[in-house]
């Protein structure tokens, strides 16, 4: 399937079957599914109908990884397809015909005919076979109305040279359509086929799709990762950017997570697979832009309704221009049958049905190779018209995990403070504790030190000996019980407005210090921030932390902090904000999950829970909050986009509309203007694969507010 006419003319022609319900086609991943009661239609019929129809059926097995039918075989040549057959044909009959003039003139013409006839007869049996099914106003109806009404005339060259160009515009289309399917079709490619699977201590190829969750695969440097999965033995550099886009390879050591389709670069990693290859992070991407384009965008929707009914009125039309002129006011039959047939080609809608599907199947492809996935083309037009984005706090705008930012000792240096609390904290799983200890450990001058006789305080802290010293550590309201804080009050409440925690050290009942921690921004959060206000979009932070902390972070990062907010507050301020403009809302967790839904658009990170991902309507595998901008760059690029396509399309139709009833163009030019049109429109889309390209370093499109 080359355009929504095709989709149009299938579903109108299983509409017809008894027991047949919920028809849902992509033309872009040529895919049909329907609800059926097997009793009143056999599944053959469809299949007979399909074929009849000109297409050709295969049944998908859904059951099996979600990425095999974009990935199961490559696209055939063009000149191998039926519609390249024809248009060969079709071309080398006319230069035969052309060729006979030259020779035998009286002969040009009956081949001329013979061209024709040869070359349109698979074009007018599918519009036959479309008519019989219930849907007699299709392109291919039109085609052979225009091509016998040409030669009924005797205008047998033109018809020849309509049916080769209509031809060679179905090829056009065939090859963009392919073109555009690329781009999942590559992503879907990215698993490798086989994986090194690791049994008894031995190594054997196995099948990648043949993987179950707790297996070990070995991945070896160069390969791409078979499975998502857990690293169990190894340290290495990954490199994500085919599956996040993120251009730096991340490490991976014991522990952390990998991705199928990426690609491990330094030394060999045992991998334990954790996801079955239906379900790894790229069959969930190419699921989710597949279900994207089935999706209609609402100027998808209302030109489809509208070419339904434009298709009958432009035949209409045609008949009466034939017709009118030498019935009610003398005018020569050919040449007024001849401007109805030329209007007949001219108001094929190809290009109009085509503009906007086109247009959404490119945007999807292009942001989900750079990281960003959006569930439809309806999100892309609301995207466009974002006004406002409401960003959550803790994983979002900041790293989700607190780090030490200060250590400041009384006496002594702050690496031995640093050295002594870690010994003690290393006892707890605490994430403050954790926090401090890492840093501890990242420090070679804060020599870790052995913590005897360790226990935590309820709620207040733990304890323990270093040495010969007892050592406390906790919230300066706890510390203030064993030491008193009047030396370091000042200092806590400094570190405290900046939106940090404080902890403190006491040693054999004296304070000796103070670590300060945070919850850090995550790097390029300030810029993607400052990206939205580029696009003149505003932003606010949504926090649970309290007023002190979120202004902090707001200071840090240049954006309205609202804190204190539950679960529910969050989805009431969205939809207050929703009520004075268009809002998206960006989250990552399970709390983030009625807000996100609350939103026009919901926005998830890749990092997040399961749940945020299914309530958001996009989301951002990369973990960055430029992202934002991205998304809402594309979405405003793309109805640029669509908005020229219509314009290209209706603005050719009445050009050639009043140049033939004028008398200046023909059958050729009406041709060139449906098929030009279309191939316009097509490539046109097509530049939206390109939207990322020739941009700055981060692969940042450059907007400019809307």
């Amino acid at each position: 399937m080359d355009c929504a006419s095709c989709a149009n003319t299938i579903k109108t022609a299983l509409g017809r079957l008894p027991g047949i319900d919920d028809i849902r086609i992509s033309v872009t991943n040529e895919t049909l599914a329907l609800k059926l009661d097997r009793g009143l239609t056999p599944e053959i019929d469809i299949e007979r109908q399909i074929s009849q129809l000109g297409y050709r059926p295969e049944r998908v097995d859904r059951s099996g990884p979600a990425t095999r039918p974009a990935a199961e075989e490559p696209a055939r040549a063009w000149w191998s397809q039926p519609k390249g057959r024809i248009a060969l044909t079709a071309g080398l009959l006319v230069v035969l015909a052309y060729g006979a003039s030259l020779v035998i003139p009286q002969a040009a013409y009956l081949i001329f005919v013979a061209a024709t006839l040869i070359a349109a007869a698979p074009i007018s049996r599918r519009a036959i076979v479309a008519a019989m099914a219930g849907a007699p106003f299709t392109i291919e109806m039109l085609m052979t109305i225009a091509v016998l009404g040409a030669l009924i005339i005797g205008a047998a060259e033109e018809a020849a040279i309509v049916v080769f160009l209509f031809s060679v515009g179905e090829v056009l289309e065939g090859v963009a359509a392919s073109r555009a399917r690329a781009g999942i079709r590559a992503l879907a490619n990215l698993v490798p086929q086989t994986a090194m699977l690791e049994t008894g201590g031995a190594l054997r190829e196995v099948p990648a799709a043949s993987l179950i969750v707790g297996q070990i695969v070995v991945v070896r440097p160069g390969d791409r990762v078979p499975a998502d999965g857990t690293v169990e033995d190894g340290f290495s550099s990954v490199d994500e950017a085919p599956i996040t886009g993120e251009s730096v390879p991340k490490a991976k050591e014991p522990g952390e997570d990998v991705f199928a389709g990426s690609i491990n670069q330094d030394a060999a990693l045992r991998v334990r697979v954790e996801k079955a290859a239906g379900d790894n992070m790229i069959a969930r991407i190419v699921t989710l832009v597949e279900e994207a384009q089935e999706a209609q965008a609402p100027t998808e929707r209302f030109i489809d309704r509208f070419s339904r009914i434009y298709m009958p009125f432009i035949v209409a039309l045609s008949a009466l221009v034939a017709v009118v002129p030498p019935l009610a006011f003398g005018g020569a039959w050919d040449e007024w049958i001849y401007k109805g047939l030329t209007l007949l080609l001219i108001g094929c809608p190809c290009a109009l049905v085509i503009s906007v599907p086109a247009a959404i199947a490119s945007s999807l492809s292009a942001g989900a190779r750079h990281g960003l996935l959006i569930k439809g083309g309806v999100i892309i037009e609301k995207l466009a018209g974002i006004r406002t984005v409401a960003l959550d706090k803790t994983g979002t705008l900041t790293e989700g995990r607190p780090e030490v930012t200060d250590v400041i000792a009384l006496s002594g240096a702050d690496t031995a403070l640093l050295a002594t609390a870690g010994a003690v904290e290393a006892h707890s799983n605490h994430p403050l504790a954790k926090a401090i200890v890492a840093r501890a450990a990242a420090v070679p001058a804060a020599a870790m030190r052995d913590a005897t006789a360790v226990r935590a305080v309820p709620g207040k802290g733990m304890e323990g000996r270093v040495g010969l010293s007892t050592v406390f550590i906790g919230a300066p309201r706890f510390a203030a019980e064993k030491a008193s804080l009047d030396a370091v009050s000042e200092t806590i409440a400094r570190l405290e407005n900046d939106g940090k925690t404080t902890v403190v050290v006491t040693i054999d009942g004296a304070v000796a210090g103070v670590i300060a921690l945070r919850d850090q921004p995550r790097p390029g959060a300030a810029a993607g921030i400052a990206a939205l206000k580029e696009l003149g979009v505003g932003a606010v932070m949504l926090t649970g932390d309290n007023a002190r902390t979120g202004a902090a972070i707001g200071r840090v990062l240049g954006l309205e902090a609202r804190a204190d907010m539950l679960p529910a507050d969050k989805a009431d301020v969205i939809k207050a904000m929703a009520a004075e403009g268009p809002v998206a809302m960006v989250g990552d967790g399970i709390n983030d999950a009625p807000a996100l839904a609350s939103a026009q658009v919901g926005i998830a990170m890749g990092s997040g829970t399961d749940v945020a991902l299914e309530a958001a309507d996009a989301a951002l595998l990369k973990n960055d909050v430029g992202g934002v901008a991205k998304l809402i760059g594309l979405a405003r690029a793309t109805m640029a986009n669509i908005r020229q396509n219509i314009a290209i399309a209706l603005g050719l139709k009445a050009l050639f509309l009043v140049t033939t009833i004028m008398g200046a163009t023909g059958l050729w030019m009406a041709v060139i203007a449906d098929t030009g049109g279309t191939v316009l429109v097509t490539l046109n889309a097509l530049r939206l694969l390109g939207h990322f390209r020739d941009r700055n370093g981060d692969g940042a499109p450059t907007v400019t507010p809307s």
